[in-house]
Order: structure tokens, then C-alpha cells, then sequence
């Protein structure tokens, strides 16, 4: 039962510090995954969200008898067509979207009536009120905000326990056949010339490697009909920004080379003994037979359980593959609000026909256009 409290302040910060010593400390307290990390916060918001034409919507609350933070609601403001939404900070580049909090401090909020009140009243106005890609058994957040329960969105998230030796780890994951599958490929691959495989560990070799994704991906995606993030300039510099701020501690970035020339190249992030895949590619033209993609996640398996992680993400999507390196289901959950009549028709066309859902993710897809800058006045 929610209780009347005069326990926290709470606040708008559209220039929220991502970078601040108080945030990095909420941040390693809280139940927040790698996409909360401070350095991808404060790259989406100084780097996407202008070019998107989004407005931060940061809700900040501090302990009010220490000024302490105790949450941050990292939410964007942007107009879909018509509809004004609110959403996590995603722009198409995060997997997983939480509060920033402690469970503790969250089920504080969540029994102080007057703190939940206020934070529904600052996220407001809105017409629809989006929240997708919520990891299973996090916190609450359709809670705080009254929102309607979650539901299962159309894919999930999947990934492996890594165990030491990667022998036994690979005999206890992944099929006796395509074990000897990939032995084979990869020994056809060495015939082919100097192979090597390392993670990148100076800025040079980090660009060398982005570029060469962005060439790989190009014609990958356009085939597919969907345009590729990196080959927008405005992708291309945030992931660049979080692969050099974040290069020997946050960001991993492993390249295959062969002759000394870069073949495959994946992007993860790291947190708390896990390896998430956010970003592959591979020379698939050059090397049609070698399974370039699947030699490389082994490769980077096999470098994980050598450092100590516990686990290898491959984040969201139903892609085949992921089985096939045993990696296990875990649903990803959406949350909706209807905010104004508006917002509640196109909630409701929504729910009668699942085709619209198609065309609502076409709609968020859509190249997003650089934000009108106004005229300089004096």
C-alpha cells in the first residue's frame, strides 16, 4: 500500500552529467545493465539524440536528508508521426532498458505515493508512453509509472554460461558435430595464409576495425532491406565514441585478421562477468565456406573464459546461431501507457491489429532526420 513521503527530491536534469562521479557510483549500486553504462549514456545523449531530434527527459532523484542520487530514469521525449512518446534512451542501439536503482531504493519509491506521483506527473505530457526491451525479472517500472502489466515482445534475448577449461565448456554447449564442423573450417582457414585473432588495444587498431565493419555491413543490410547503422554518420561516431572511451575496461573489440588484414570484427560491451554482443561482421564474400561468423564467436568464447567471464550475451534476437553456441532463451518485455485520447486510439488500433505493429516499427526505424537547428539570435 503506498504511503504519503517527504523522503526524496525529485527533478527533471535534461543535462544530466552521465560522466559524474555520483552517477558512476549509483551505477556500480544499482540493478542496471551495460546499456545504463555511463559512458553509453552520456554518448547517446550527446551524440543521437540531437540528431534524432529527441529531448532528454532524465528524471533524477536524490535522498532528500543527503542529496545523495537514489534513481535515475534515463526516458527520451520524440515525436513518432504524429504521436509524442516517451521512451527509454535507446535509438536503436541499446538491448536492454531498466532504471537506474538499487531494488531496495526502487521498492522505497514504490511505496511512497507522493514520490511515484511526482515522477508520473514529469513525464508527462505524452501521447504514448513506450517502454520496450525490459530484461526478464528486473525491476517494476510499469509500477511506478501506472502503466498496464508488461507484455512478451515477438523476440528474445539469448546467451551462454562460459565455464573453465573452453574445452569443456565448448563439449558442454555446443554439438559434437559442429564442433568438428568448425575444427575443420578452421583448419582450411589457416591453409589460406597468416591468421591471427587478438583484441584490439590502441585507438588505431579500434577505427581500423570499425571501418572495416562498416564495409562488411554495408551491403549485408542493404540486401536485407534494412539500412545499416553504421553507414549514418551520426551511428557511426557514437559507437566510435563508446569503443575509444570505453577501450580496455567497458569495450571489447576482437578482429580476425588474415595476412594482416582485418576479416571479422565483434563488438561487445562488458559488465559484471558478462560479454555482450552488440555488433559483428565478416568478410562473407571473401570467405563463403569458412563460416567466418561462427569461427569468430568461438574465438571470442574462448577468450572470455581465459579472462573470467561467466557468461557470453548475445543479446536480442532469434537468429539460429545463437543456439547453436548454447545460448538460452530469456523473454524481453514491453510496457505501454496511453496519455491522451490520441495515445489511447493508437494504443488501441495497436492491441485489434498486430499488423500495425509492423508499421509503428517501421515508423520508429525510419532514418531519423538531423534536428532543425534555428537561426542564431542576438
Amino acid at each position: 500500500m503506498n504511503k504519503p513521503g517527504n523522503t526524496f527530491d525529485i527533478v527533471i536534469e535534461q543535462s544530466f552529467d552521465f560522466l559524474s562521479p555520483e552517477y558512476a557510483e549509483l551505477f556500480d549500486r544499482s540493478a542496471a545493465t551495460a546499456f545504463q553504462h555511463p559512458i553509453w549514456l552520456h554518448c547517446l545523449y550527446t551524440r543521437l539524440a540531437p540528431e534524432a531530434g529527441a529531448t532528454p527527459l532524465v528524471v533524477v532523484v536524490r535522498h532528500r536528508a543527503t542529496g545523495a542520487l537514489a534513481m535515475v530514469l534515463p526516458l527520451l521525449r520524440i515525436r513518432r508521426g504524429p504521436i509524442r512518446t516517451v521512451e527509454f534512451a535507446d535509438l536503436r542501439v541499446s538491448d536492454y532498458l531498466v532504471p537506474v536503482c538499487s531494488p531496495d531504493v526502487f521498492s522505497q519509491l514504490l511505496d511512497d505515493a507522493t514520490a511515484s506521483s511526482q515522477i508520473r506527473r514529469l513525464v508527462r505530457p505524452f501521447d504514448l508512453l513506450r517502454l520496450t526491451k525490459l530484461p526478464d525479472g528486473r525491476l517494476p517500472i510499469e509500477k511506478l509509472l501506472a502503466a498496464s502489466r508488461r507484455v512478451s515482445m515477438d523476440t528474445n534475448s539469448y546467451a551462454t554460461i562460459l565455464m573453465a577449461p573452453f574445452e569443456q565448456w565448448r563439449a558442454s554447449a555446443m554439438d559434437r558435430s559442429y564442433q568438428k564442423e568448425l575444427a575443420k573450417k578452421y583448419r582450411q582457414l589457416q591453409k589460406k595464409g597468416s591468421l591471427s585473432f587478438s583484441c584490439c588495444g590502441d585507438s588505431a587498431s579500434v577505427l581500423e576495425a570499425l571501418d572495416v565493419m562498416r564495409k562488411f555491413r554495408g551491403p549485408r543490410f542493404h540486401a536485407q532491406g534494412d539500412g545499416d547503422l553504421l553507414q549514418r554518420p551520426e551511428y557511426y561516431g557514437f559507437y566510435s565514441d563508446v569503443a575509444l572511451r570505453g577501450l580496455g575496461s567497458f569495450v571489447r573489440l576482437y578482429a580476425m585478421k588474415m595476412d594482416g588484414e582485418v576479416i571479422a570484427a565483434v563488438l561487445g560491451l562488458c559488465h559484471r562477468g558478462s560479454f555482450l554482443i552488440i555488433m559483428s561482421a565478416f568478410d562473407i564474400a571473401g570467405y563463403k565456406s569458412q563460416s567466418l561468423g561462427a569461427l569468430m564467436f568461438e574465438q571470442v568464447a574462448r577468450d572470455c573464459i581465459e579472462r573470467g567471464d561467466r557468461m557470453l550475451d548475445f543479446t536480442i534476437g532469434d537468429e539460429p546461431y545463437k543456439k547453436l553456441f548454447g545460448g538460452q532463451p530469456s523473454p524481453v518485455w514491453a510496457v505501454t501507457k496511453a496519455g491522451s485520447p490520441v495515445g489511447a486510439v493508437a494504443l488501441f488500433a495497436l492491441k485489434q491489429a498486430p499488423w500495425l505493429k509492423l508499421a509503428v516499427k517501421r515508423l520508429s526505424d525510419l532514418r531519423l532526420q538531423p534536428a532543425r537547428t534555428p537561426a542564431p539570435t542576438r
